[in-house]
């Protein structure tokens, strides 16, 4: 039980922030310091056998994690008989590892899975009805169509469709739509998109915004796209940004580049987030940050290693729109930028030094940050405890149903290389525990008793019944729901939170409450599709629960 001086210390706290923002971080309170207040590490495994490169949560709390297929063995074996061969394969005509795994974050058990072409460097988005479908890749990856279907059972593996792809999408970015097609974009050397499913054989249509923005290092691969509420698409590349409407092929509005002039994709990885919508009042706006100076690409290839870029770039999306920076404790590339329950972000995994690729980056930067939106300008940083192993090139991170991040890969390597070498290949899995876990908040925490419905009309309302033993009166309870992200190369594709419309808190009996609220306005604010549902209290949140929105 929390301490009355400590109740009325943070109903204070509440009070003040709650009127400028629902996603607020509990911040110190001057308490005896508590390990927790900068998270926590978890060795889950010192290996699974192959380095997460790829990494999504399904709704039945299951994460598909997987490598690319052409350096030859992994570490992982697959199940007798099993074996993957491939006559222009360079390194390993027959290969019996696997190059994929299921993971259970609840019994921490994982097995293989089969994939039969390269995915390097591919992208994925999940479908309305909870499937997986993976697009593209290298070689005889890069026309293929993967899916996967949850399940529960020790059969489920992957299904491929190779030559679906009207071309070839290699560090290609994905989004779910409103009507739940997938419109992939871009990709190596391809200036268009195109969808899944798509209507026409060999469809596709030209984004010449991408030939404009690709320099002589590339700079534009793993563009960053997200969907806005108005149906358009906000686009990134290198330096520059676009609103797009893909239905009519049409260049709506270019918004100012980026100051400074430092590219923010692909190889120049920085990470990109649509912040939380708030459903009683759309102002949508995007945050990019970290990434490398110009030519620091080429420098890298020299032996020369450039320091990244320490500043985050938000965009509010309307016509007037302007840059507002700001500048990151800690300068990242290939920084993994994460959606919390609570509205804040992670910034996660990286380095300090160099760029994306082979032997490219130095100075891993092992300290995530919690940025968060709400705070103002000067006071939205926090440092948080320091991980053991860098994850560099290669490495992933995913938001877990109980509000942990999931950690895994870096392998700055050609091939899996574990000696000899100043960053070894990684094959472990960790998990990090933000701040709004630790015990010190356990009686703010709403556990849930009841959700009235799993499935979530739109404007439809629904309440939850949910349990907390340090209610407080002024306390912003907010209901929120997340799509869970394709992660890969730091870019979380699909990321989204909207903060729904709550009508009401009732008091139900002791220590019980319900929430009442509505469901998203729109399938622009919110495609249909499953989600994770979080109820928070007075800034921190319960354990998510799966919803469909539909």
């Amino acid at each position: 039980m929390l301490s009355s001086f400590f109740l009325q210390s943070l109903l204070f706290i509440i009070f003040i922030h709650s009127s400028s923002s629902p996603s607020q971080f509990i911040p110190d309170l001057g308490l005896d310091p508590d390990p927790g207040l900068e998270g926590q590490w978890q060795l889950l495994h010192k290996s699974v056998g192959i380095s997460a490169m790829h990494m999504q949560l399904l709704r039945n709390n299951k994460v598909v994690i997987f490598d690319r297929t052409d350096f030859g063995s992994s570490n992982l074996t697959l199940p007798a008989g099993q074996c993957r061969f491939d006559p222009n394969e360079k390194v390993l005509l027959t290969d019996c590892s696997a190059h994929s795994i299921l993971y259970d974050i609840y019994t921490n058990r994982y097995r293989p899975l089969m994939v039969q072409t390269d995915t390097w460097c591919s992208s994925g988005t999940v479908l309305p009805q909870g499937t997986l479908v993976q697009t593209g890749g290298f070689n005889d990856g890069d026309l293929v169509v993967r899916t996967f279907d949850p399940c529960n059972g020790e059969f489920c593996d992957w299904i491929e469709f190779p030559g679906y792809l009207s071309k070839r999408r290699w560090y290609a970015s994905n989004q779910l739509l409103p009507d739940g097609r997938v419109i992939i974009v871009g990709g190596r050397d391809q200036f268009n998109y195109e969808f899944y499913p798509k209507i026409f054989p060999g469809e596709f249509r030209p984004l010449y915004f991408l030939k404009e923005t690709k320099d002589e290092y590339e700079n534009n691969l793993y563009p960053f796209v997200h969907l806005l509420p108005d149906g358009n698409l906000f686009i990134f590349a290198n330096t520059r940004a676009i609103l797009y409407d893909y239905i009519n092929n049409r260049l709506i509005t270019e918004f100012p580049p980026i100051p400074g002039g430092d590219p923010r994709n692909y190889p120049s990885s920085g990470s990109s987030v649509l912040l939380p919508l708030d459903d009683q009042n759309l102002q949508p706006e995007i945050i990019i940050c970290g990434g490398a100076p110009q030519r620091a690409v080429e420098r890298a290839i020299q032996g020369a290693f450039l320091r990244t870029t320490s500043t985050c770039g938000r965009l509010k999306i309307k016509p007037t729109a302007t840059w507002t920076m700001e500048n990151m404790p800690l300068p990242r590339v290939m920084g993994d930028m994460l959606i919390l329950p609570d509205g804040n972000l992670i910034i996660i995994n990286g380095a300090g030094s160099g760029v994306a690729g082979w032997e490219s980056a130095r100075d891993p930067v092992t300290r995530p940050v919690i940025y968060r939106p709400g705070y103002r300008a000067g006071s939205r940083f926090a440092v948080m405890a320091e991980a053991a192993r860098p994850r560099l090139y290669h490495s992933t991170a995913i938001l877990l149903t109980d509000g942990r991040v999931l950690v895994g890969g870096s392998n700055p390597h050609v091939y899996y290389n574990f000696t000899g070498v100043d960053y070894p290949t990684d094959l472990s899995l960790e998990a990090f525990t933000p701040p709004y876990l630790s015990p010190l908040y356990d009686s703010l925490r709403p556990r849930t008793v009841e959700l009235s419905r799993e499935i979530i009309g739109y404007n439809r309302p629904f309440s939850v019944d949910f349990e907390v033993s340090g209610f407080l009166k002024m306390a912003v309870v907010t209901v929120r729901i997340v799509a869970p992200a394709f992660n890969t190369h730091a870019f979380s594709m699909n990321q989204r939170m909207v903060v729904l419309k709550v009508a009401r808190v009732s008091w139900m009996r002791e220590n019980v409450y319900c929430v009442s609220a509505v469901g998203p306005s729109t399938a622009e604010v919110a495609p249909p599709g499953y989600y994770l549902l979080f109820v928070v209290h007075g800034g921190i949140p319960g354990a998510g629960m799966w919803v469909k929105i539909q």
